[in-house]
Parts: structure tokens; C-alpha cells; sequence
């Protein structure tokens, strides 16, 4: 059978868009995750925006997206981290990280069902709101000190249950915007249970790869990922270069003070954010 004549207009179209999509998530994925690597996050904020403003996907099609990505990253950087680092550092954090996961596990299951009933004006509302509080908390960041004496008591008793509640807060955050949520976990290590930095952001990745999983497989069965040309030219090219920039960012490590990065990637945060949901909001509204 012949094609008519709107088919094979319409073909090209949606080669060429594909094509472009899988071209830009890579550009972008590598820079984003050298600035990530630099001060030690996955970047998943900063692909968020470019998943529903350059690529042109909506807000409930990108935080799955986005979700995806973070699962490739984390795997990823755990798997270098393995072969580089030893996780005995990290079992004195097991309770900490244990009840971490343990919250933050519910509230990712619930999140994913949440976001799947909000309509897309609303979940642009939340997605702005969170994601300009993340780029205000790297604002702080920036101007505190990477060491400090846990705020938290070192009793069980204080810090399993203090980690269930922070969990709860992380796995929101991360069905909600997709990433993993070490812009979220590592403070929360560092100020609340006295982590040093690097530790936490070893026990960061070991909290993330439960919750974003489960994330994960909630959307998938509800339907999110049946896009397959979505998977193959966005989730795979911009995985391929997190994976890459993010190997490059922590090598460049210590070029650039991380204090003068976190400001910095703060302010980009919040003009990025405004600019793709805000823009959107008022362009719905």
C-alpha cells in the first residue's frame, strides 16, 4: 500500500525529532554530569529541566524519564566506586542509612501512585516549588563548612527514627522530581549524622539505588516507559553521558572549590526552574 501524503510528511518529522532528542540529551547529559561528579551529585536537577523544556517532554513524561537516567547513573557510579573505594567506611552508617532507605522506600512507592493522579499543571507546581528549594539548600551549602559535630545524638534511639523521617522526606522528593536525591542525602548525612563528606556520598548511593528502583518500578506499571523511542533516544544517549561526565567530573575534582559550584549551580537551578515550569504554568494559565 501507498503511504498518503500526510503519513510521509509526518514521518520525517517524527524521525527528525527523534533524532534531535537523542542528539541534546547526550550534549547536555555530559557537562551536566562533569559539574555533578565535581561536587559529587548526579545532576538529575538540572537534566530535569532540560527533559521538559529542550526536549520538549511534559512534566509527566520527564520525571519518569528523569528516574530512568538516575537508576543508569547510580548503578553506574556505585559500580566505579566499588573498584576505587572500600565501603568499610561506611558500616558504622548502617543504621542511619538502613532507616533511610526504609523510609524513604514508602514514600517513593507512594509518590510515583501521587504524581500519577496530579494533573500536569499541578505536578509543574510542585516540581518549581522543590526544585527551587534544592537549588536554595546548594545555596547554603556553599557557605557551610563540609565537616561539622552531629546535630543527632548517637543513640539508636534518636537516629533511626530521625532517619525514617528524613527518609520519607528523600523518596517524596525523588518520585516526585526523579532523581536520586543526594543533593537531599548527603547533608543530611554530613549535618545530621556527622558523615564525612565522602563517606556520605558513598552511603548516598547505597540509600538512592533502593529508592529509585522502586520508583521505577512503579511507573513502569503504570504505564510510563511503554515509549520505547523515548528509552532508546533519551534515557540511553543522556545515561551514556552522565555516566561519561560524571567519570570526568571526578577526576577534575578539587580545579574548582565545590563552595564556589554549589553557589553557583544554585543560581542555575533557580533560573532554569523558573524559567521551563513557571514559563509553562503561565502559558496553561
Amino acid at each position: 500500500m501507498k503511504k498518503n501524503n500526510s503519513e510521509s510528511t509526518l514521518e520525517p518529522t517524527v524521525n527528525s525529532l527523534q533524532a534531535r532528542r537523542s542528539r541534546l540529551s547526550f550534549i547536555y547529559a555530559v557537562p551536566i554530569g562533569i559539574l555533578g561528579g565535581l561536587i559529587g551529585l548526579g545532576g538529575a536537577e538540572f537534566r530535569l529541566p532540560v527533559l521538559a523544556g529542550i526536549l520538549g517532554y511534559s512534566a509527566r513524561q520527564a520525571v519518569p524519564l528523569n528516574l530512568a537516567v538516575s537508576l543508569v547513573t547510580i548503578a553506574a557510579s556505585l559500580a566505579i566506586r566499588g573498584s576505587t573505594l572500600s565501603f568499610n567506611l561506611v558500616i558504622p552508617l548502617l543504621p542511619a542509612v538502613l532507616s533511610l532507605i526504609f523510609g524513604a522506600v514508602i514514600t517513593a512507592f507512594f509518590g510515583a501512585a501521587m504524581a500519577g493522579k496530579l494533573s500536569n499543571d499541578q505536578l509543574e507546581r510542585i516540581i518549581l516549588v522543590l526544585l527551587v528549594l534544592i537549588g536554595v539548600a546548594l545555596l547554603v551549602e556553599g557557605f557551610l563548612p563540609q565537616q561539622t559535630p552531629a546535630l543527632l545524638p548517637a543513640t539508636l534511639g534518636w537516629r533511626i527514627p530521625a532517619g525514617i523521617l528524613f527518609g520519607l522526606a528523600i523518596g517524596l522528593v525523588s518520585s516526585l522530581l526523579g532523581v536520586a536525591g543526594g543533593e537531599i542525602i548527603i547533608p543530611t548525612l554530613v549535618f545530621a549524622f556527622g558523615a564525612d563528606i565522602k563517606t556520605a556520598g558513598t552511603a548516598s548511593l547505597l540509600v538512592s539505588l533502593p529508592t529509585v528502583l522502586v520508583g521505577v518500578v512503579k511507573y513502569a506499571s503504570r504505564g510510563a516507559f511503554t515509549d520505547r523511542a523515548a528509552l532508546s533516544n533519551t534515557v540511553a544517549p543522556m545515561g551514556i553521558g552522565s555516566v561519561i561526565g560524571a567519570v570526568v567530573g571526578g577526576m577534575l575534582v578539587g580545579i574548582v572549590p565545590a563552595a564556589v559550584l554549589k553557589v553557583t549551580l544554585g543560581i542555575i537551578l533557580n533560573v532554569s526552574a523558573f524559567r521551563v515550569f513557571h514559563k509553562a504554568k503561565s502559558h496553561d494559565s
